[in-house]
């Protein structure tokens, strides 16, 4: 199954077109998030107390941890978000935030280091920006580190689309490109 992430909020989004072109190349069977749909709750002191307690019960079927449950046993994840403020919209860090579970996604070694509870193998970080300044440490350099690190995911990939708002570009043509791109790109 894959598993893709939709952090596109907006109706026309030039990062779900690029997404949905990575998606149709990959072809299977697809489980999409919308995250602007989901009710994420905010990782306040009450959700925390309640997560930890339902964690140090073993109680990992809660609905609380439906995101996580379906995080964990996908084969491929797709996420897609675009560019903003230097990182991603701050619903997929909410996201990430539901999905970083304790005994579902990740548990932690004798020497404290995470150690996967994930089957996928592959990401794919899908991203359009306006502009070409785009440092990766803050949107896909987090993502894929979190992959690594606490999912096991080796394999990643980021597809892009930079420039798209600059003066006299062709977003047009800037997308197209991308999007043929993407064949023969798939990991």
């Amino acid at each position: 199954m894959i598993l893709f992430v939709n952090a596109c909020v907006r109706k026309d989004s030039r990062t779900k077109r690029l997404a949905d072109a990575l998606l149709e190349e990959l072809g299977g069977d697809v489980e999409e998030v919308k995250l602007w749909e989901e009710d994420l709750p905010l990782a306040d002191e009450a959700f925390l107390a309640e997560r930890d307690r339902l964690i140090n019960a073993g109680d990992h079927g809660c609905p609380m941890f439906a995101l996580a449950r379906q995080f964990a046993r996908a084969d491929i994840i797709v996420m897609a978000a675009p560019y903003w403020d230097l990182s991603f919209p701050a619903v997929l860090k909410q996201y990430i935030e539901q999905i970083n579970v304790l005994g579902i996604t990740f548990e932690y070694t004798e020497d404290g280091f995470p150690k996967s509870l994930c089957r996928a193998e592959k990401l794919y970080y899908v991203m359009t920006a306006g502009g070409c300044y785009v440092p990766e440490e803050y949107g896909y350099g987090y993502v894929k580190e979190l992959a690594g690190s606490f999912y096991g995911i080796r394999e990643t990939r980021l597809i892009k689309a930079l420039g798209l708002d600059i003066a006299g570009a062709d977003p047009e043509s800037i997308l197209t490109e991308a999007i043929s791109s993407i064949k023969g790109m798939v990991l």
